[in-house]
């Protein structure tokens, strides 16, 4: 059995090497990065080296200079190895940041594509803050770890290995001593870190939490001033602000701790090895030079770990946002196949359910062998109690749940075999609960699609818009929120006809609304039913009289089935609900 230590090594190795497979395709920068680093690093190691000939062999030793071994040739040797290090650095920069921006773009476009085509089930058991904090936050950790860190982690890695060769290669036994306090500093690392990587997981919950309650909340707002709801809202963040709070403050009492512990162990190594080295120094058994190459190499080498102690929480939060991130990439074996299955360009539009059994959790079933059929141009009414299954037996039609039993037909073929863009093509839906999106009145309409301009100014006339709106190009600010509900109503039935589809389905599209928007949307229902199939779930029972076959529907089952007029000669549940209707 693998253990939960070993699990996470194991998650935090394969996120890692997921970030760098995505390096692949731009290899050519991140190798051409990959030399600078090193050729930066060689430049750093000798820039010690070369005062130390200095020091010994021509300020203690008094060596005769010689045209190309003096302190002149040395100084502009060390002149140029600081400008040809500085040039290569601005180049790795360069490198890896065209890179990393690259292929942080690819990600983004990868976790959008992910999040549109995830079906109905994941999302309706999914917040829109986690998906939201996913697609930006942890996004952004990714490419900040990966274009602030990587390379300065690849850097740092090749540093500590040059100085490590340098020291031992100058002096065997001053590189043990001043490699002496490496052991006690891996052991504090090794006792926070996962402390941290805890904390990490926690912030990042934590803030997806809030925006999905921010998120929540703006678009409740209206619903919170009106039962002033302000107060108890307040209370509700003010806890998960706290909470984050603590988070945070943790996180940032470990970063002002690693970079004066990385200091700290610096100066107690330098300490050592000077106390070490003047009985040396005096006893003639030691440069100077020696000692101060040494002294330079250890801050070269303090370096790297300071620099890494600083980057240490970056790299946390990267690895956790990138196992963040393929957690929900990995969910592309569950997505939407838009382009498998029989493509349909027209679909004549009879539909069929066999026996028909559906749950949203596999547990409590929504539909309970549902069986009816419906014919090419009829108008088909659902009326039942809320929870009967009526707006279920639309999200079927739609293709966007797959049912646990029996089958669904669409023009005698398995719904379940149908190419997803040829059913939606052809299934057009309008919702009681219309979105509209930022832009103008057209863009509502065509949704960026190519709609010729007869065919919008038809969709136009036909479902009445220009009763309230006469510029087509009238600005639509978010959700619609400065048109009524039968105006944004409207406005979807427009969206629905320039799409021309086989199928019409209206999800209680004329419940809370007036009585003159109504007087419209039954007119424009009336445009819109010719020659289709009209699938409609009634809020009002007064308008669907004249539909060619009302089902009725209770606790997921089918309880009558006809015309209005045969479903009130039954004196039957229908009967009942146009009678309570009335009262009403």
């Amino acid at each position: 059995m693998i253990s939960p230590k070993s699990n996470l090594i194991i998650s935090k190795t394969k996120s890692l090497g997921r970030l760098l497979k995505l390096t692949l395709p731009h290899i050519n920068k991140v190798l051409l990065a990959s030399a600078c680093v090193i050729l930066v690093n060689v430049a750093e190691l000798i820039k010690p080296y070369i005062l130390k000939l200095v020091i010994d062999d021509f300020l203690i030793k008094h060596v005769e200079q010689k045209r190309f071994y003096s302190i002149t040739t040395m100084g502009i040797s060390y002149f140029f190895i600081v400008v040809l290090g500085n040039f290569l650095l601005v180049s790795q920069v360069n490198f890896i940041n065209r890179a990393g921006q690259e292929i942080m773009r690819e990600l983004r476009t990868r976790v959008f594509k992910t999040i549109q085509l995830l079906p109905l089930s994941c999302l309706d058991k999914t917040s829109s803050g986690t998906l939201i904090t996913r697609a930006t936050n942890d996004v952004e950790a990714v490419s900040q770890m990966y274009t602030d860190v990587l390379i300065n982690l690849f850097q740092d890695f090749f540093l500590l290995i040059g100085v490590t060769c340098a020291m031992f290669f100058i002096n065997f036994r001053l590189a043990l001593v001043s490699f002496s306090v490496l052991p006690l500093m891996a052991a504090i690392v090794f006792l926070l870190k996962k402390r941290i990587r805890y904390n990490f997981k926690k912030m990042k919950s934590l803030i997806g939490s809030i925006n999905g309650f921010m998120s929540e909340n703006i678009l409740g707002m209206k619903l919170v001033q009106i039962f002033n709801g302000e107060k108890d809202k307040e209370k509700e963040f003010l806890k998960l602000n706290n909470e984050y709070n603590k988070t945070t403050l943790f996180q940032v009492w470990m970063n002002s701790f690693f970079k004066p512990a990385s200091d700290v162990f610096q100066s107690l190594t330098i300490a050592i090895l000077v106390c070490y080295s003047m009985n040396k120094i005096s006893n003639h058994t030691l440069q100077i030079g020696v000692l101060y190459a040494f002294t330079t190499y250890i801050k070269q080498f303090f370096i790297p770990i300071s620099n890494m102690a600083d980057s240490y929480a970056t790299i946390q939060s990267g690895l956790v946002s990138a196992e963040r991130v393929f957690e929900l990439l990995d969910q592309e074996a569950y997505l939407e196949d838009l382009d498998s299955g029989i493509i349909i360009e027209h679909i004549e539009g009879n539909i069929e359910f066999r026996n028909v059994w559906f749950s949203y959790n596999n547990r409590d079933w929504i539909l309970r062998d549902i069986s009816f059929s419906v014919k090419k141009g009829q108008t088909v009414a659902f009326v039942g109690e809320t929870g009967a299954g009526k707006t279920t037996i639309i999200n079927l039609v739609s293709g966007f749940y797959k049912i646990q039993k029996g089958e669904i037909l669409i023009d005698g073929i398995n719904i379940n075999n149908i190419n997803k863009k040829s059913l939606r093509k052809n299934v057009g839906v309008i919702l009681q609960d219309v979105f509209l999106f930022s832009g103008t009145v057209k863009d509502n309409i065509t949704l960026n699609d190519s709609i010729e301009e007869d065919i919008l100014e038809k969709a136009i006339e036909v479902s009445y818009i220009k009763e309230f709106s006469k510029d087509i190009n009238e600005t639509v600010v978010e959700r619609g929120n400065t048109f009524s509900a039968g105006q944004r109503q409207l406005i979807s039935f427009a969206r629905a006809i320039a799409h021309n589809p086989s199928v019409f389905v209206l999800d209680e599209a004329t419940a809370n609304i007036d009585t003159k928007t109504e007087i419209l949307i039954q007119k424009a229902i009336e445009n819109i039913a010719k020659n289709r199939t009209t699938l409609i779930i009634a809020h009002r029972l007064s308008t669907i009289r004249n539909a060619d076959v009302i089902i009725v529907l209770k606790n997921g089952g089918i309880l009558e089935i006809g015309q209005h007029c045969e479903l009130m000669k039954k004196n039957g549940h229908y009967r009942n609900m146009i009678m309570e209707e009335r009262e009403i």
